[in-house]
């Protein structure tokens, strides 16, 4: 993603494709004649062996990568290894023939620009620089201190919005880029590059971000956004955000808002406890509206800010659910909640993709089980059986 790509002479970038998150990877590169996907399982004994089930994980690999590519395809995909071992598995050869025809008809259709209803920021040090791989570990692996950031990255791999990566040098360099932008996001630690650290202690950066969310963008942080200690606060976004983090200087405050908003837009959709992850311990409310606390700990939070919205989060893995909390979180704190039934699926597990170039759209089960939805389809309502897997085209 480095302006010197395109100076190399790279013809092409071939990448293992774990999740969504490395699909987006290697399909949004500038510069070259064409990316590849190459997915799983690998032809290696570890997963072809006498009682092995290699079509479950090209299944579970596929309908995990499905979301992005429907988003920005790769060009192609392939499989690697040792071609013998698949000799074994007539199911899973026949399932892989199954997925090159689905790719072919979903790459003819998919190449032009989905519909997108917001412009997303991810705001870190590093900018386009790591688009995609900001809060990727040894290629998508599990990681305790990580998977509650990474699933934000994943959930925006097969969402409809139009992400972009950008630091805090862009912000400096060029400030009005922020009038192209509904939505920042800032996730992470404190005291790293994803959340920026000292970057928080310049008034330009502060004054900036401020004023893009008074004038009615959104802001959404998760973990320590705009976290570095200074000038009396941890939280330098604090009064924006409507919460602060305890860290020993604020004891003998008062926190008296601890009430909880029973119902909310951004959580209207969630059946029972939210899953947080790792969450975060020690934020409390100042002005904040709480929506979800456990043991005087906040972990899901929203704030007026002028004409603008935030939203807090301790953190979001990645699953079905999670991927529609933040759809609404997004388009809540850009005050965009009144256009969610326009292309909508009630089931989470069932997503909308829209091609206005050519007038298609798609519903797709993210799932190996069958799934019953209520499509919103510009204006349009009506119910909808997918099989296991399937993916359905419509004529808008």
């Amino acid at each position: 993603y480095m302006d010197e790509l395109k100076t190399i002479g790279m013809d092409a970038v071939v990448g293992s494709v774990g999740n969504g998150s490395t699909l987006r990877l290697i399909s949004d590169i500038p510069g070259v004649k064409y990316t590849e996907g190459r997915f799983l399982p690998y032809f290696f004994p570890d997963t072809f062996h006498p009682g092995g089930n290699p079509t479950a994980e090209a299944q579970e690999n596929w309908l995990t990568a499905r979301r992005a590519i429907l988003r920005k395809p790769v060009d192609r995909i392939g499989y690697g290894g040792y071609l013998k071992l698949a000799l074994d598995f007539p199911d899973f050869v026949d399932y892989v023939a199954q997925v090159a025809d689905e790719f072919r008809n979903l790459y003819e259709k998919a190449r032009t620009k989905p519909l997108c209803l917001a412009q997303v920021a991810v705001l870190n040090c590093w900018g386009k620089m790591r688009s995609w791989g900001c809060h990727m570990v040894h290629h998508a692996l599990y990681q305790k201190q990580n998977y509650s950031y990474a699933g934000i990255i994943e959930i925006l791999s097969g969402a409809p919005f139009d992400v972009s990566f950008i630091s805090f040098d862009d912000i400096r360099e060029q400030p009005q880029l922020l009038n192209d932008i509904d939505v920042i996001i800032n996730v992470g630690d404190a005291d790293t590059a994803h959340t920026g650290g000292d970057n928080w202690k310049d008034p330009f950066i502060v004054e900036h971000i401020r004023a893009f969310i008074a004038r009615g963008g959104g802001f959404i942080g998760v973990g320590e956004p705009s976290a570095v200690q200074h000038q009396g606060r941890f939280f330098q976004l604090g009064d924006a955000l409507g919460v602060e983090l305890e860290r020993g200087f604020t004891l003998g405050y008062d926190k008296y808002n601890w009430d909880v908003t029973p119902s909310h837009f951004i959580t209207a959709d969630m059946d029972g406890d939210i899953h947080f992850g790792e969450g975060k311990k020690n934020v409390y409310a100042t002005s904040a509206d709480i929506l979800a606390c456990k043991d005087k700990e906040v972990q899901c939070a929203v704030n007026q800010y002028f004409h603008g919205r935030t939203v807090y989060i301790g953190g979001l893995p990645y699953s079905a659910e999670n991927a529609r909390l933040l759809h609404r979180a997004i388009l809540w704190s850009c005050s965009k909640d009144s256009e969610l039934y326009n292309w909508f699926s009630s089931d989470a597990h069932t997503e909308i993709h829209v091609y206005p170039e050519t007038g298609t759209y798609c519903v797709v089960n993210n799932t190996a089980e069958p799934r019953n939805t209520t499509v919103y389809a510009g204006g349009n309502k009506f119910e909808l059986e997918l099989k296991g897997g399937e993916l359905r085209w419509f004529d808008m």
